[in-house]
Parts: structure tokens; sequence; C-alpha cells
């Protein structure tokens, strides 16, 4: 079993370069399966998610050709079946993106529901929603979503009851080639919307409003090839910057979009950290003496949900009492557990924890219970005095690009082992 084994205490210094958004991936390796032409996509993270999606693209027939990690192209010409069946693709969120994919371009799927990290509800009843507003009869069949248009896509007027970046993503993917002209109203506005709507419209798609409450789709008959080049990873970046604030080190995050950072920005000044903006880039220096703030967790531009326990190690080492509240998913407390054995003080009411902050961490053996937990954790343990090792690491594989070698070049004493011998000798060595 492989784990992270660390010995904290130590500033990060240095700099790192960011990879591509996975969550904007995600939705484009889907949207490939739209046309017969070649799809080159760039600037590709290369994590165990986008590699499970891209598995699944070769099973139902399309062709995968990856260039080298950051760069694939795929031409799903000769799919042969709307039926995806996988065992990997259980276990990933994403799975449900193929559903509006294949909707869209043979008016049927047949996908496995999504799984992913435990971290609270995820329903899919507003992709549900919109799939039947477009002319789609969907059930639910042996843990499958089985989706149908037997008359094809049609366009319609769709409202979300609640803000959903998987359902967002999905309906402009089945509308995309339905006929007429599709509204949808109360759409999630996150960066990783933004680009799948920008590389569908450089297949030849008309959307407008993506980064609004409202989305405008014109259906067109046909979608073309195109080169597309992911953007960077909003929260890969968020989580370097906390790297940054809770080891009171210097780094300078490359590959970045400054703006689709600034809750985060704002967060770590007001705990008393700097930070410099440039063009593609941003530098955080971690102050010695930070202080507490409240966090709230909002769909985008507000906070996001998916760097909170990683906000909250940061603010668990600054002095005062901050309050964090968690409006999108209630199960995403469940490292205060984890990170209460290196000595936090953080208190779970609900979807509200109360952080008093402590002096430092002591270093342990902790569990990443989830991709963003598993990250926490990280941190926590990069910030600990004495040696911390992390477990179940597979999940902060599924997001996080060669983590411990990105550490490492910022001076990190982390490795990533997967054997108690080689955990033995780091111990040693480390000692």
């Amino acid at each position: 079993m492989e784990q992270f084994i660390m010995k904290g205490g130590k500033p990060l210094c240095g700099e790192v370069v960011i990879s591509g958004a996975k969550n904007a991936a995600l939705g484009i390796i889907a949207g490939s399966l739209l046309t017969d032409d070649d799809i080159i996509i760039d600037n590709l993270p290369d994590v165990r998610d986008i590699n499970v999606m891209l598995e699944a693209l070769k099973e139902i027939g399309a062709s995968v050709n990856r260039v080298n990690r950051h760069q694939v192209i795929v031409n799903a010409a000769n799919v042969q079946s709307v039926s995806i069946d996988d065992e990997y693709i259980r276990k990933i969120r994403a799975s449900y993106y193929f559903i509006g994919a294949l909707l869209g371009k043979y008016q049927k799927a047949n996908v496995p529901l999504p799984g992913g990290c435990a971290i609270g509800s995820r329903p899919i009843d507003q992709h549900i929603k919109g799939f039947r507003a477009l002319g789609t009869t969907v059930d639910i069949k042996n843990g499958c979503v089985v989706a149908e248009a037997s008359e094809g896509l049609k366009a319609s007027h769709i409202y979300l009851d609640v803000v959903s970046v998987g359902a967002t993503i999905n309906i402009m993917l089945a509308a995309c080639l339905a006929e007429g002209r599709t509204i949808i109203e109360n759409v999630a506005k996150e960066p990783h919307i933004v680009d799948v709507a920008n590389f569908l419209n450089s297949m030849g798609a008309n959307i407008k409003g993506a980064g609004t409450d409202t989305i405008r789709i014109k259906g067109v008959k046909k979608l073309h090839g195109t080169e597309y080049a992911v953007i960077p990873d909003q929260i890969e970046a968020g989580t370097f910057m906390c790297m940054a604030a809770a080891t009171r080190g210097d780094i300078l995050i490359k590959n970045v979009i400054p703006k689709h950072l600034e809750s985060i920005t704002a967060k770590l000044l007001e705990m008393g950290n700097t930070i410099y903006e440039y063009d593609e880039a941003v530098r955080v220096i971690g102050n010695q003496f930070q202080r507490a703030t409240d966090v709230k967790t909002l769909p985008y531009p507000g906070f996001p949900t998916d760097m909170q326990p990683q906000i909250s190690v940061t603010l668990a080492l600054a002095s005062g009492t901050s309050v964090v509240t968690e409006s999108i998913f209630e199960n995403r407390f469940k490292y205060v557990d984890e990170l209460a054995r290196m000595g936090s003080n953080i208190k779970v009411e609900g979807n509200v924890s109360v952080i008093d902050g402590v002096d430092h961490f002591t270093g342990a053996s902790v569990n990443a219970l989830d991709l963003r937990a598993g990250a926490a954790m990280v941190i926590a343990g990069l910030a600990a005095d004495g040696i911390t090792t992390v477990n179940e690491i597979g999940y902060i594989q599924r997001g996080y690009e060669h983590l411990e070698k990105k550490l490492q070049a910022l001076g990190a004493s982390i490795e990533l082992v997967d054997s108690e011998r080689d955990a033995q000798k780091f111990r040693m060595n480390a000692g």
C-alpha cells in the first residue's frame, strides 16, 4: 500500500508549476466523443481520474493516443457501444459526463451511476431533469443510468433547482447537438464550466453565457476536430498557496489564472500573509504570526468547497478562533478526527467547524479520507514537528500530479513509499 511519509517543520520555498485542471479535463475528455474528427487535448493532468476516463473511452472503441503525459489525441469515429461498464469508472464522479456526450452524439447512453469521494450526497437529479427536458427517457437499472432520445434531442428551457457544476456541464454536452435553442438558467459559473464551453465552441458549438447565470445554446448539426489546452487547476494552485502559508514558506506558483484564485487569496491575506499577483503566477509568503478568520464555502466566485479542508488546516495553525461553514457538502469535515491526532483543536457541529488555533502540530500516522482531505493531511504533515505518514493516498493521486516530486523541488522532506522497509529507511535517514 502506497503512503506519503514526510518530516515536517521546514518552510517550503521555490517555484512550482500547476498542472491542467482535472475537473475541466474530465468534461473535455467526454466531449471528445461528440465528433468523428481528431481531438487534441493539451495541458492534460497526469492523474488517476484522467487515466480512468481515457481507458473508458478505449473500452467503447475510441482511439486514444497518449502522445506524452500531458497531451492526448482522441478519435471517436469507431465507437462501437454506448454502454460503459468498467470496474474503475464507478470509482470516479465524472463518469456521468459520458451520459451527456453519448446522448448528444448517439441519442442513447448506458453509464454506471457515479462514484468518487464520499463527501456527502451528490444526487444526479438535476442532470436527469435536464436530459428529460431535452426529450430523453431516463431510467435507473442495475446501478446504471439508461437514457435514450428515440426521436432525437430537442432544445428546451431548463431551470436548475440547485446550482450544479456536473449538471451544467452534462446538459451542455447533450444540448450542443440538439435541434433548436436551449436555455439553461441558474447554472454553475466555475472556471471549468467556462473551459468546457470554450472547448465545445472550438469544435463548432454555439454556446454563449458560460460563466454567467444563464447559458444559451444554439444546436448545430455537426461538430469538428480541434486542438485545445486545458486551463490551470484552480484547486491545485490553492493547495500550494495554503502550503506556503501553513509552513511559513515562500512559493512562486506558476501557470495559474490569478482571477480564479481571488477568494483563496482574500482569505490568506486576511490571515496576514503576503501575496503578489503576476500575469500567470502568484507568490505567497507565509507570515510567522497568522491570525484567525472566518470562511464559508459557496459556488464560484465564492470560496471553493474543494479548498475547505486545506484552508482549515492552515487556520488550525493561526492565532485565535476561526469559524468555517460548509454549505455545499455535508460530510466534508471527516478529516477533523485525523487532524486531531496531530494536535489540532477543532469542534464540529453540523455544517460548521470552530477552529481554535494551536502553536504547532506533531507528526502522526493519518489517513486520506478523500481527495481534498488527503491534500489537507499532507499540508499538516509538512507543517508538523516530526514524521507524518499519510495512508490511502490513492485518493490524493486522483487529483494531484506527482505531488511528492513537486514538494521535493520546494525543499520538502517527503517520499512516496510502498513498503514498511522503505518507510523505516526514511525514518532512519530523517532522524
